[in-house]
């Protein structure tokens, strides 16, 4: 019987303890509890993933950033994504125009297809998708550079142009420029030739690039402007980007003797011929020095009164509407051209003219057989006209193309680089 007692006071005991592990396991986590109290940490990661799932992986990334000012006009525009493809993208000026541009094959880029305007604001919209087929959406609102804010620079010869060997690169500015340095670290010129090539500035606003002689005969040049958003004065950026080619053809110099009042035309090391001239009369004598042919004109406008030639000062005025064959040689007014209205006798006899150099000619520019037509025909832009023996100065540099009448340790010495 004692026995008996103990077996039924032991398995009571057990039950009790079971009781017990019951009540902890409820207490502590029990399935049931969990539904009808608030969310474990296992059903909250569910909830966690559930609303992850709905959220595109796709990062949109547009630049310039959003509110961006002063933006390239070149190539600041850009789209981009990763962890999917974009769908969708377009950009709008404020007034609505479209911009046109083109998602890349792969679906990872976008970028517009030209060039920008400045002092416009643009808005971008992009749209792509994740692998889960979920979409993101991005959107950008910038304005670029404004014109009061931005610099380019005016360049001669062409694109594509065939120049004579004493065409300089010569660029101009249409804002001062302060950062000199900086702006002309951002231009390259370099020729097929091998030839050095040095910049000089001449002011502020003008930059010219010339190897220490003449180009060499056949060769190619090349300008580079990397200027876009070269700081080239306090708050003024370039937006220029751009590559230029020209050919330099044969050669052709050509020499004004003043007093035998003849010009000598050499083509390629070999004359071509020797032609009678009238240049600057005693009071208006021709510049001598090297100059260059900037601009041609089958007939033209000349008129005293621009350059300073007037009854009044005792030098003569004249406004002649039809000059023939004219090349000019300097900012300043010397050209060399046609001469119809002087006796034929004054062409290598004497010298009468306001100080450019003459060539017999017609009216009208009509006869090729003239002489003025026939070195007309026979030149091109950069081709060099050399005037000696005058009573006058040697032309400035800076005055027309003609950079050539300074030595080159001091052109060098005008170089920001």
């Amino acid at each position: 019987m004692t026995v008996g007692k103990r077996n039924r006071s032991l398995a009571a005991a057990a039950a009790v303890l079971s009781g017990v592990l019951v009540l902890s396991a409820c207490n502590d986590d029990d399935p049931a509890g969990a539904a009808a109290g608030s969310p474990t940490a296992t059903s909250q990661a569910q909830v966690d993933e559930a609303a992850e799932q709905k959220t595109s992986k796709a990062q949109i990334t547009i630049s310039p950033e959003n509110g961006a000012q002063n933006a390239s006009i070149n190539n600041d525009a850009k789209v981009a994504v990763t962890e999917g493809k974009l769908t969708e993208v377009t950009m709008t000026s404020a007034e609505g125009t479209e911009v046109k541009g083109e998602i890349a094959a792969d679906g990872l880029s976008w970028k517009p297809s030209g060039q920008l305007e400045r002092a416009t604001v643009y808005k971008i919209a992009a749209t792509a998708v994740d692998a889960s087929g979920l979409e993101a959406h991005e959107n950008s609102s910038f304005t670029t550079v404004s014109k009061e804010n931005s610099f380019i620079g005016n360049f001669t010869p062409e694109d594509g142009s065939t120049v004579g060997v004493g065409m300089p690169v010569s660029i101009n500015f249409n804002k001062a420029i302060t950062d000199k340095k900086a702006v002309q670290s951002g231009i390259t010129v370099s020729s097929s030739s091998g030839q050095e090539v040095v910049g000089h500035w001449f002011n502020s606003t003008r930059l010219d690039f010339r190897p220490d002689d003449y180009w060499k005969a056949g060769s190619k040049v090349t300008l580079k402007l990397d200027l876009d958003g070269v700081e080239g004065a306090d708050g003024v950026y370039g937006v220029q980007q751009k590559t230029v080619t020209f050919t330099v053809g044969r050669s052709q110099v050509s020499t004004v003797d003043v007093e035998k009042k003849t010009m000598t035309v050499v083509r390629d090391g070999k004359v071509l011929r020797t032609i009678p001239i009238s240049a600057g009369s005693p009071e208006n004598t021709t510049y001598n020095g090297q100059m260059v042919i900037s601009e041609k004109f089958k007939e033209t406008r000349m008129n005293g009164a621009t350059v300073g030639f007037t009854d009044s000062d005792g030098k003569g005025e004249y406004d002649i509407k039809d000059v023939p064959h004219a090349m000019r040689l300097s900012t300043s007014g010397t050209f060399i051209h046609g001469n119809y209205w002087g006796a034929r006798s004054i062409f290598g006899s004497v010298n009468t003219s306001h100080g450019c150099v003459g060539l017999a000619d017609v009216k009208g520019a009509g006869d090729p057989n003239q002489m003025a037509a026939w070195f007309y025909d026979q030149s091109i832009t950069g081709d060099v006209v050399i005037v000696k023996n005058s009573k006058d100065k040697t032309i400035a540099p800076d005055n027309g193309l003609n950079g050539w009448n300074m030595n080159w340790s001091a052109w060098k010495a005008g170089s920001a680089v």
